[in-house]
């Protein structure tokens, strides 16, 4: 019986042994693994690009792409950086951003590039289509002011080069050689008048001469012609139009023979050394527009070749229907290569001083706000509310939030705005 009691209390003892290794052991493991151990003021861990992942664990990975996992923070606690123990807590603004960090090495896995804030030149290009057209101020329309007949023609279909006053056409006119005549009684009578007339005789003469004088330019005689009347006093049966430049036929409205009417389209000729492209601009564009500007039109029917222009007016109205306004470019076209309706394309370089500029990819809009994640160093980053202008190629002026020589993020900025969220350094603007 004494022994039965004796080994009963060697194997308690031994019992009470190995239940203290268990618990000294599981203080042991429990000390370890603290590190571990979610915070209290972290309410789960997520991945910025697979933000569907969600784990109580914080030393997990993302199961899609590996990335380590970060803390989503509770409602209405400040954002801490799990990631970087060498980084200090930063804490988020009520409207303002704030602070946060990505270690080097995530930016360089998820591809984040910086670019330098700095001064550069502006220059804007505008690239628009047009036709061209005949210039109106080189354009000439022969309507007949007599009536008569086509006697003959030195032009036969349109598009035929004629030189300046060479001849077009000649009307016969009964009506035409009468007022001839009676010019040519009048000058008689003048000088007649000259000879022994009284002062008053002489100066009604010479009103009624310069009455016909002035009826025969409406008949589309020219003074020379007027003049070698005058000289050779000899009336001409017939009345021959000349063209006034150098141009092309337009339109020819009657045949040898024809007879025509007073008011009757006879020919039209356009001097084509010059053109008008006119040219379709959106309305955001027509404030940098002005007149004398130098522009550079182009065709595909001359690959390689420009044709230097200027503005020469900008119509005031726009179109309803397209938002654009209407300019007028006046070309020199001394070959007669830019032909009237044909397609071009015109291009205006302008000049738009310097400012400080930033790339195009580094500006991330919110829709109420413009944002760059500017470089802080060692990894941090710090979101800004950044004023833009006009953008130039692929570079935006910069009016305010930004200054000389700071780094920006230049790619990537999707996922660093996914971060600074997660991280509550930025609101979901």
């Amino acid at each position: 019986m004494h022994n039965t009691k004796h080994h009963f209390k060697v194997i308690s003892h031994f019992i009470n042994a190995v239940l203290v290794v268990v618990v000294v052991i599981g203080l042991a493991s429990c000390k370890k693994g603290g590190a571990a151990v979610k915070p209290a003021d972290v309410d789960y861990y997520t991945c910025t690009m697979h933000p569907s992942v969600r784990s109580q664990k914080p030393n997990d990975k993302c199961p899609i792409c590996s990335m380590e996992l970060v803390p989503v923070m509770k409602k209405g606690m400040a954002a801490t950086n799990m990631t970087d123990a060498a980084h200090p807590e930063v804490t988020n603004a009520e409207d303002k951003p704030g602070e946060f960090a990505v270690p080097v090495g995530r930016q360089q896995q998820i591809g984040v590039t910086y670019a330098k804030i700095e001064k550069r030149p502006f220059t804007h290009s505008v690239r628009t289509a047009g036709v061209v057209a005949f210039d109106s101020e080189r354009h000439w329309d022969y309507v007949a002011r007599v009536e008569g007949y086509v006697q003959k023609l030195f032009v036969f279909s349109r598009g035929e080069l004629v030189e300046k006053d060479a001849p077009l056409l000649t009307i016969y006119s009964p009506e035409l050689l009468t007022t001839q005549n009676e010019f040519l009684d009048l000058l008689r009578t003048r000088d007649e008048a000259q000879s022994g007339s009284s002062p008053a005789i002489l100066e009604s003469t010479e009103r009624l001469i310069e009455s016909a004088k002035q009826r025969l330019r409406l008949w589309n005689i020219t003074d020379d012609q007027i003049a070698g009347l005058e000289k050779d006093r000899k009336p001409c049966e017939t009345l021959t139009l000349r063209s006034p430049f150098k141009g092309v036929v337009r339109d020819l409205g009657f045949g040898q023979g024809r007879r025509v009417m007073a008011g009757d389209r006879l020919v039209e000729v356009a001097d084509l050394s010059t053109v008008w492209v006119w040219a379709q601009f959106y309305q955001d564009e027509l404030p940098m527009l002005k007149k004398g500007l130098s522009i550079t039109v182009t065709t595909s029917s001359y690959p390689g070749k420009k044709f230097n222009g200027r503005i020469s007016v900008i119509d005031p109205f726009i179109n309803d229907a397209l938002r654009t306004g209407r300019v007028r470019i006046e070309v020199e076209n001394p070959d007669l290569e830019l032909r009237p309706d044909m397609y071009v394309d015109a291009e205006l370089t302008m000049d738009m001083g310097e400012g400080l500029a930033v790339p195009a990819p580094a500006i991330l809009p919110t829709g109420k706000h413009n944002i760059a994640f500017v470089d802080k160093g060692a990894g941090r980053l710090e979101p800004r509310f950044v004023e833009i202008g006009r953008q130039f190629g692929d570079f935006y002026e910069v009016t305010s939030g930004l200054k000389e020589s700071e780094r920006v993020v230049a790619s990537a900025n999707f996922l660093i705005d996914a971060e600074a969220k997660v991280q509550g350094a930025l609101k979901s603007w």
